[in-house]
């Protein structure tokens, strides 16, 4: 019977159904669903395409290469929180927010709720693996028992801090005093590469206590690097790629996803290596003492008793370090040399604020801890161009936000760390200013901590705030001073600088500037001379 109706059916479609027929019925159901979609939004949202969702718009913005600043109109519009939906059967759908009550509650409040999710983790499967950044529950919980643990020891501080240093005044002042001591247009270089070899370096020799030499004479392509770089790429690109065409490549392993394969084969048997041989050095000489690098000192401990369950017991397996290196990398290879990017940036278009943290450096007296205008500089650039600029978590049930949206199970929460930033609400009239006095106190010492952390979501924030906040601002702090102090940095006009779509907000070209050699050196009580030109207020550019 159901087969003669389905017979009959086809029938009809075939002598009395045209092409065109069908065409026309599509474009007015497309039609409908959009007017019905428009009229159910609230002022201001994006419009929900049907099939296709927000996509369309979000791909005309990437076209004009204005996606970060798009969104974050779009939410002072819609007081600080969207609803978004992707394309169909991409499983993508939830809200934006930019509204810290919203973050709190995601972050800390009901944070059982909201892991990092399946979509996630599937996404980042084969360049972390089980590490603490693609990690939820107990995974999670152990992991960043023995994070904190470790980088917050006092051995692994000192041991940081002589790292930074060493690779500072050995490779990145050697390095930019060679470049400025060439012709003009062969100085120039491009800031954000320099910054990014030296990152690497540094959380390469701080995690894993190896060398990877990216700051070597030359600047040389390090197959280790490249090979991470190139894994991380490849992973966001699923972020934005329906699962429909990716998962078929994968399984069938062509294309991109066999690029991948391969990248994080290359990432993962280097850490494997490093990790294996690690393991003979403690067998040949009983403890690993003399090494403080973050590798040897989970090597040398043991998992704490409550730990035992989660098959720890025995000490931490081979697979365990490997994984957890690895996401220690990823996290702090790229945050803290794009940050200070930007910040270079901002301070060639403020002179004022840079004969500032100048003299700051100078009373300092070489202690970058007492560099309370510089701290604050650096946390001011971070509010404008945070290093991420959006994070999300999944939920687990239905949910309401404190702001009355409603989220489904499954559905993600985005905030929106670039929007938060730029909030007149939370920051005032002059939230698109940059000026570091907004976060020290009336006696010039650095009072952000009294900030809401919720608003300020740059290192995260609840359970979840990074372990690495002060590891990363010693780094930036330590750079920074070492480069002004020596260097004028000039950027080299004419050059378009946007953000580039990623997880990390890279330059999407680059920066491009020249290294100055100053006449004076602004350290240990020099004094500095008064800036040659004047913005005048804070007036960002």
């Amino acid at each position: 019977m159901a087969r003669a109706l389905v017979a009959m059916a086809l029938r009809f479609l075939r002598d009395y159904v045209r092409a065109s027929d069908l065409a026309v019925a599509a474009a007015v159901l497309f039609v409908c669903s959009a007017a019905r979609s428009r009229l159910s939004s609230r002022p201001g949202e994006p419009m929900l395409w049907p099939v296709v969702g927000i996509i369309p718009t979000l791909f005309a913005h990437l076209a004009i290469g204005d996606v970060y600043d798009w969104g974050a109109a779009v939410l002072s519009r819609c007081r600080g929180t969207f609803p978004y939906r992707g394309t169909w059967g991409g499983g993508s759908s939830g809200v934006i927010t930019s509204v810290p009550a919203n973050v709190e509650h995601v972050l800390k409040a009901n944070f059982d709720n909201y892991p990092k999710g399946p979509y996630y983790r599937e996404r980042f499967a084969e360049l972390l693996g089980d590490g603490i950044f693609n990690a939820d529950g107990d995974s999670w919980r152990v992991q960043r028992k023995a994070a904190s643990s470790e980088m917050h020891s006092a051995r692994f501080l000192q041991f940081s801090a002589a790292t930074i240093e060493r690779l500072v005044r050995g490779r990145l002042v050697p390095l930019l005093e060679t470049l400025s001591e060439r012709g003009a247009d062969d100085a120039v270089v491009d800031l954000q590469d320099v910054l990014l070899r030296f990152a690497f370096d540094n959380i390469c020799a701080a995690a894993f206590g190896v060398e990877a030499g990216c700051l070597a004479d030359g600047l040389p392509d390090v197959p280790f690097a490249h090979a991470f770089e190139r894994a991380t790429e490849l992973s966001l690109t699923r972020f934005y790629t329906p699962p429909f065409i990716w998962k078929p490549k994968r399984l069938l392993c062509v294309g991109s996803e066999r690029a991948l394969v391969e990248a994080a084969r290359a990432v993962r048997e280097f850490a494997e290596r490093t990790v294996a041989d690690r393991r003979a050095e403690l067998r040949k000489v009983g403890d690993l003492a003399g090494r403080c690098d973050l590798l040897s000192r989970l090597m040398s401990s043991s998992p704490p008793p409550a730990d035992a369950g989660a098959g720890l017991a025995a000490g931490y397996s081979d697979e365990f370090l490997r994984d957890f290196c690895i996401s220690f990398i990823l996290a702090g290879r790229d945050t803290s040399s794009v940050a200070l990017t930007w910040f270079f940036w901002l301070l060639a278009f403020h002179p004022d604020v840079e004969a500032r943290v100048l003299d700051d450096i100078a009373l300092a007296g070489g202690d970058v801890g007492a560099t309370d205008y510089l701290h604050a500089a650096l946390t001011e650039s971070m509010r404008l161009y945070p290093p991420v600029p959006v994070d999300f978590k999944e939920a687990l049930e239905d949910d309401v936000l404190p702001d009355g949206t409603l989220v489904r199970a499954r559905q993600r929460v985005i905030y929106f760390t670039y929007a938060m930033g730029r909030d007149k609400a939370t920051w005032g009239p002059d939230c698109l200013e940059f000026c570091p006095e907004r976060w020290l106190n009336k006696s010039g010492a650095f009072a952000g901590g009294a900030e809401s952390p919720y608003k300020y979501v740059v290192f995260n924030a609840g359970p979840r705030l990074c372990v690495g906040k002060r590891f990363a601002y010693t780094q930036m702090k330590t750079v920074a001073a070492a480069v002004l102090a020596r260097f004028r940095v000039e950027v080299v006009p004419g050059q378009e600088v946007k953000p580039k779509l990623n997880t990390t907000l890279y330059m999407k070209s680059g920066l491009m500037v020249r290294f100055v050699a100053r006449e004076q050196r602004h350290e240990l009580g020099h004094p500095v001379p008064a800036a040659a030109d004047d913005a005048g207020g804070c007036s960002l550019h």
